[in-house]
């Protein structure tokens, strides 16, 4: 069980922030005005050789890694300094990049994450909607800028909507073509309707709200996990990340106080 714990992202999150914390608690900001020891070790330089690599193809030849060394020592020197200025105070594009990266800490475990087969087919079976591969719909739609307003007609009776560039009726539409044309959040929206002879809704959209007259539908399949792996792991993996980041945030968020005044 504390292996299984250990494993989990968030754990390594927290620890991660923990650590931070207590260092920083200990002794203070780590780049003091008298701290101006830079310990450049055997990973640092292998770090810097391997940025390289990965930009120009090939390994530094000794001459090119003295040289990126030394652009990086300016680079931290200039970075140290400029932390004891405070520089990096309300800053709105370090303040970003800060919160992305911790982002990214939160998340890292899932985007390089060997994904299981079971852990594919369970997700496939939990979004069947998402991977339908065929289907058609006829229907007839119309629009209103906010919920209420939408309600309103649908109770009333007089389901007109109003003017958008959204075609009014659609006769065998494929499904795919339904998710570009009204957007995905339709397409799920109106995956949990069935056909009646009634106006139901109102159903959300990028654009705002519909009442549908579902006329038909032709449910088409979900492919087999290995026609669509590639398609079905990406989708897990995006999710998966989104979570990740929003359960990290909603801990942190939880141990703040905001005073609004």
């Amino acid at each position: 069980m504390i292996r299984s714990w250990l494993r989990e992202p968030l754990v390594h999150f927290l620890l991660a922030g923990a650590a931070i914390y207590v260092l920083v608690g200990w002794f203070g900001n780590p780049y003091g005005p008298t701290d101006r020891t830079i310990v450049l070790g055997a990973d640092r330089k292998a770090e810097i050789a391997a940025g390289f690599e990965r930009m120009i193809g090939r390994a530094p030849t000794d001459s090119e890694l003295d040289g990126l060394i030394e652009r990086w020592l300016r680079e931290e020197i200039l970075y140290r300094e400029g932390l004891r200025l405070g520089l990096d105070a309300d800053d709105p594009v370090v303040r970003r990049r800060l919160a992305t990266k911790m982002d990214e800490l939160a998340a890292a475990s899932a985007e390089t994450a060997d994904v299981s087969d079971a852990t594919l087919e369970e997700w496939l079976k939990s979004h069947p909607e998402r991977f339908i591969d065929g289907g058609t719909v006829s229907l007839d739609q119309v629009w209103y800028a906010s919920e209420e307003t939408a309600r309103a007609a649908l109770a009333s009776g007089r389901v007109t909507g109003n003017p958008i560039s959204l075609p009014r009726s659609v006769e065998a539409m494929p499904r795919a073509e339904m998710r570009e044309v009204f957007g995905l959040q339709f397409a799920q929206e109106l995956a949990k309707l069935a056909p009646k002879p009634e106006w139901q809704g109102p159903i959300p959209s990028g654009f705002g709200w519909h009442l549908v007259h579902l006329r038909a539908r032709d449910l088409g399949s979900v492919p087999p996990l290995a026609e669509i792996r590639q398609q079905v792991e990406a989708d897990w993996r995006s999710e998966t990340i989104a979570e990740r980041r929003e359960r990290a945030y909603r801990l942190l968020r939880d141990a703040y106080v905001v005073k609004k005044r």
